[in-house]
């Protein structure tokens, strides 16, 4: 079965189309596939289903390293648009079916790295939580950009966490999210995620930065539009459109063709 292996910001994924069937055994190879040591390794994999005369392009299903299902993830979303253009299974501006509605892919036709998503609106779930904590966060704000995250808002770029401890995992089991935490100076937005079904601090989450910017931007922080900075330092664009929809753009990099050996 061949696989593409591609880079959004660092966050990697590995993605192949028409493969297999849905038999129920796509968890278990996710697990295997994204597997660092054993495996191709990856934070995730997804699964293109062409969609023939339908309003988009393709239906994906997104595993996580762990196997486990996500309804969304940003950084995928882009590298998948970038895949679905260069297999020729859509062309540069088109739309595709996640559990969380149709995503709006863009794709710069002069510089087909840069990519971008329309990951929609958001939903907060719930403000002002207190939790103990050694980030010297005052409170918490439990939010929805396609996956829930609770974010929480740092004073100083040191009190980002560089590697994953005991605090992240327990709030990422207690509140079922992933753990964003931001450090926001003027239009630049520093953060770092800790995702659920990875478990641990990546390289890069696209809703991350989704959830990072609303914050930043409800709490007059940022305009509608700022840049963000995750931990692999790639500048990723995000804005508020006329809709409030969250439009995400960065680069994209196909990394291998891979050959998996069933």
């Amino acid at each position: 079965m061949e696989v593409m292996k591609y880079s959004s910001s660092g966050n990697d994924f590995l993605i192949f189309h028409n493969a297999l069937h849905n038999d129920g055994t796509r968890p278990s190879l996710a697990q295997s596939m994204c597997d660092r040591h054993n495996g191709i390794g990856a934070d995730g994999m997804v699964v293109l289903i062409p969609a023939a005369n339908k309003p988009y392009a393709y239906e994906w299903e997104f595993y996580n390293a762990d196997g486990s299902c996500a309804n969304m993830c940003g950084n995928a979303s882009r590298a998948v648009g970038h895949y679905a253009y260069m297999e020729g299974i859509a062309p540069s501006k088109h739309s595709f079916l996640s559990a969380v509605g149709l995503i709006g892919i863009e794709v710069d036709t002069s510089n087909t790295s840069l990519v971008q998503s329309d990951l929609g609106g958001w939903s907060v779930l719930g403000g002002n939580i207190i939790e103990s904590n050694p980030y010297k966060v005052s409170s918490w704000t439990l939010l929805d950009t396609g996956v829930p995250h609770l974010v929480g808002f740092v004073s100083q770029m040191g009190d980002l966490p560089k590697l994953k401890d005991d605090c992240l995992r327990a709030l990422r089991v207690k509140y079922n999210a992933n753990i964003t935490l931001v450090f926001a100076q003027k239009e630049q937005i520093f953060y770092m995620s800790y995702e659920r079904g990875v478990e641990d601090i990546t390289l890069s989450c696209g809703t991350g930065a989704a959830a990072a910017f609303v914050m930043a931007f409800e709490n007059n922080l940022c305009s509608r539009y700022a840049k963000l900075i995750p931990p692999s330092k790639e500048i990723l664009e995000l804005r508020v459109n006329e809709d409030s929809h969250i439009l995400f753009k960065g680069a994209v990099k196909a990394i291998a063709r891979c050959e998996w050996l069933l």
